[in-house]
């Protein structure tokens, strides 16, 4: 398709993300084209579990995002939920040793008095949850707001209803550069042309830093690699997304090696997805064997079981990451024109209804739904983001 000469925002990014703020922007009357280096949810979109949670969250600014997210998954785009399966199963997480559990509890109390609905578990009761889970279980909580979508579709989807409200989209777009009138941005260079905007959404996931700096802007947005493993269809053994309690602590984490934490759930189609990982290793693609036995033997201290199970195949992204743990979101003051939709770690597929709806609101001078002084690009006080050379081309 032929790119526009002219529309009032240009959403850089076709994955969940910029695809919700594609969609939310075009719902509020906005012309939007979406420009994509590559194809459609072809970044952490497609290498992740399109996981919706509010179990491994802090009471605070994201926890508040994920509620509002949450909102929109199960109110105004419920009447889509089958486009992108999905799939209210709940969340469970076990705690191995009573001083974990202890700690989960004291988590799980600042929650709930932040809205969350959550009920502790003791070891025996965890059974009639997950029968099939290690019956030597200190305890649990259960979190019945946690949910699941299957996150390519839900970012197709996403760009198809936005297209149907006059949306434009464009993959195998590169961004190159901005035009600028009077320091402001009036437009995003392609290789394929320039497009004239009143706004550009910088929704490129882990690339959203170099997006940036394309820009004159800082935002410190650098890659988390992860991977997951997939195994052979099963009947139904796995009945909620159940994981270690210390996954909590990291996702929260800042350091830069190797961690793993188990996590386990089950898929309508009977396959099972097992994590998880995290690490910072740049851009770097390559497969380490060790990570996914770190992650199998943790997933069968979880689940016995899966000892005797077949892995079909497994798969890594890079998530975008920032060092604070939360997202980027809303507008530039450093560089007008410019507005941020990026850096959510292993959350953006939950969080980017909310983003989307928060960044449209933003765009049309309303007051959002939240405050999103704790997601403004400018705390980061012109850090630079550190990518790669190959990420100053994104």
């Amino acid at each position: 398709m032929e790119l526009p000469r002219t529309v009032d925002v240009v959403v850089i990014g076709a994955g969940a993300v910029g695809a919700a703020c594609a969609y939310f922007a075009a719902r509020a009357g906005f012309r939007v084209a979406v420009v994509d280096r590559g194809s459609i949810a072809g970044g952490t979109s497609s290498a992740c579990e399109g996981n919706i949670l509010v179990s491994d969250k802090e009471a605070g600014p994201e926890l508040g995002l994920a509620q509002y997210s949450q909102s929109l998954w199960r109110g105004e785009l419920a009447e889509f939920g089958h486009l992108w399966e999905f799939e209210s199963k709940g969340g469970l997480v076990v705690s191995a040793k009573p001083a974990t559990q202890a700690k989960l509890a004291r988590l799980a109390g600042r929650q709930r008095e932040a809205g969350i609905d959550v009920e502790l578990v003791d070891g025996p009761e965890l059974v009639g949850l997950e029968p099939h889970l290690n019956p030597n279980m200190a305890g649990g909580a259960y979190y019945p707001q946690d949910a699941q979508v299957q996150p390519m579709l839900a970012a197709a989807h996403l760009l198809r209803l936005a297209r149907g409200m006059r949306a434009t989209v464009h993959p195998d777009t590169q961004v190159t550069g901005f035009t600028r009138t009077g320091g402001k941005v009036t437009g995003v260079v392609t290789g394929r042309g320039t497009i004239s905007t009143d706004a550009v959404v910088n929704a490129a996931g882990t690339w959203g830093g170099a997006v940036a700096e394309l820009a004159g802007a800082k935002v410190p947005v650098l890659p988390r690699k992860g991977y997951v493993m997939v195994t052979e269809p099963l009947p139904a053994m796995v009945r909620h997304k159940v994981y270690a309690a210390e996954y909590v602590d990291n996702v929260a984490s800042s350091d830069a090696g190797l961690q793993t934490s188990p996590v386990v759930e089950g898929t309508n189609g009977g396959t099972i997805l097992i994590g998880s990982s995290r690490e910072r290793v740049g851009f770097d693609k390559s497969f380490n064997p060790r990570v996914l036995a770190e992650m199998a033997v943790k997933a069968i201290a979880l689940f016995p079981f899966l000892a005797d199970v077949k892995a079909l195949r497994s798969y890594s992204g890079f998530r975008p990451y920032c060092p604070d743990h939360l997202p980027v979101i809303g507008p530039d003051r450093r560089t007008p024109g410019l507005w941020h939709a990026c850096g959510h770690e292993g959350a953006g597929i939950g969080l980017s209804v909310g983003t989307g709806a928060l960044i449209a609101a933003s765009l049309g001078g309303g007051e959002p739904a939240l405050d999103l002084a704790p997601f403004a690009p400018e705390r980061f006080n012109g850090q630079a983001p550190g990518h790669t050379t190959e990420a100053a081309h994104a």
